[in-house]
């Protein structure tokens, strides 16, 4: 609940909510917002501010204020729990304090994704973060690499944040609204609930990032044992070799059509599931891809062998296609570009539900390992593609 020091004029509620006074008077009036009671706080604000919003979009002053009486807006009470940004420092501020220039700053806000309207004025907490900035690169962290770690922090934040409102909504808040709990009460249950939770989540997140950090580390040391003096005339930065593996559902239309799109999402979140389970140290799922995922590994043989294995798992119907090839990719954003991603995409398309097609550097790769044969499938035109590619069909050695 909110305190009385969090007590707001009418004119700073106004600048909260984004409206005039006159209209956000008209508001606590009508009784659109639920925790005016004559007197605006920051919570009720923020609820203003949400109202407004919804404004925006074209929603009426009765639909809003039935939905905030259902509970369907106790999120706005939330709101209150993160500070309102000050906004007391300026670009060029931010730039003297912390020695970035204020071009480099707009550079990394775009990578990390935030809107520009954000650097205008900028707040204790942006501050901080730019300190935080300087003195990596101040460390001497490349500042290429820095962008692009920062790009993908972005994304995976932005990610996590929609992924914890989302299941937060389906599995606490719809509830309440389905068991017809009154909207105040399902705004302090749900305050109440993400003062809890809210500490825990950072130090979880902490903890997995430190786990996963140690893991590819390990995999980065080997590799370079591994490959030696091979990257030593390499022309272009980031270009590594993997293994690349595209997997997916064949007939995945048709099942949605005749089982319908719930039993297709279990489909692909149960594939999903079951190739990040079992996959072989080193490779990693990369990317979803519709009804498939793109997979990046060290080894082309442990990731081939994987494969073979990994079919047995599915019923005949659903079992997928996987086309696997091997060769240098261009690693940028947490993602692998380049002509062989491209061909590995196109050498999935060539095979049938149940079987591993692979290319040449695969089969070589693997020409010491006596539990697969590769049966030669012919030469292939593959889209995008002017020399036709020498395609293998893998199996288990009987």
């Amino acid at each position: 609940m909110a305190a009385e020091s969090d007590e707001l004029t009418l004119a700073e509620a106004a600048r909260v909510a984004g409206v005039s006074t006159t209209t956000l008077r008209k508001w606590g009036q009508q009784g659109v917002i639920p925790r005016y009671r004559g007197r605006w706080t920051r919570a009720a604000a923020a609820h203003a501010r949400i109202v407004h919003r919804l404004r925006e979009r074209g929603h009426s002053l009765d639909e809003i204020k039935k939905a905030g009486e259902d509970g369907r807006l106790a999120f706005g009470f939330v709101q209150d729990l993160f500070p309102e940004r000050d906004g007391r420092f300026t670009l060029a501020q931010a730039g003297d304090a912390t020695g970035l220039e204020p071009a480099l700053i707009e550079r990394v806000w775009r990578g990390m994704g935030f809107p520009d309207w954000m650097l205008e004025r900028l707040d204790e907490d942006d501050m901080a973060a730019l300190h935080n900035m300087a003195q990596v690169l101040g460390a001497g962290f490349p500042l290429i690499a820095f962008l692009q770690a920062l790009h993908v922090y972005g994304q995976s934040m932005r990610q996590v944040a929609d992924t914890e409102t989302s299941l937060w909504r389906i599995y606490v808040h719809e509830p309440l609204i389905r068991e017809q709990v009154p909207g105040m009460e399902i705004a302090e249950r749900l305050e109440e609930l993400v003062t809890e939770v809210l500490p825990q989540l950072d130090p979880l997140i902490e903890y997995m990032h430190k786990r996963y950090l140690r893991h590819f580390v390990e995999q980065m040391l080997i590799t370079n044992m591994e490959e030696g003096y091979e990257d030593a005339g390499r022309k272009i930065l980031g270009e590594i070799r993997v293994a690349i593996a595209f997997a997916d559902l064949v007939g995945f239309v048709q099942f949605t059509e005749e089982e319908g799109e719930a039993e297709a999402l279990d489909l692909i979140e149960r594939f999903v599931v079951s190739v990040e389970d079992s996959l072989p140290t080193g490779a990693r799922v990369v990317k979803n891809i519709g009804d498939g995922v793109m997979i990046v590994g060290n080894d082309p043989v442990a990731l081939t062998d994987w494969a073979l294995g990994f079919q047995e798992g599915f019923e005949k119907r659903s079992r997928p296609r996987i086309g696997i090839h091997y060769g240098r990719t261009v690693f940028r954003d947490g993602d692998y570009y380049g002509s062989n991603v491209n061909l590995a995409a196109r050498v999935v398309g060539r095979g049938e539900g149940g079987e591993v097609v692979v290319t040449a550097p695969v089969k070589e790769a693997a020409a010491a390992d006596g539990d697969m044969i590769f049966e030669p499938i012919g030469k292939f035109q593959l889209k995008g593609f002017s020399e036709p590619t020498q395609l293998y069909l893998a199996q288990v050695e009987e």
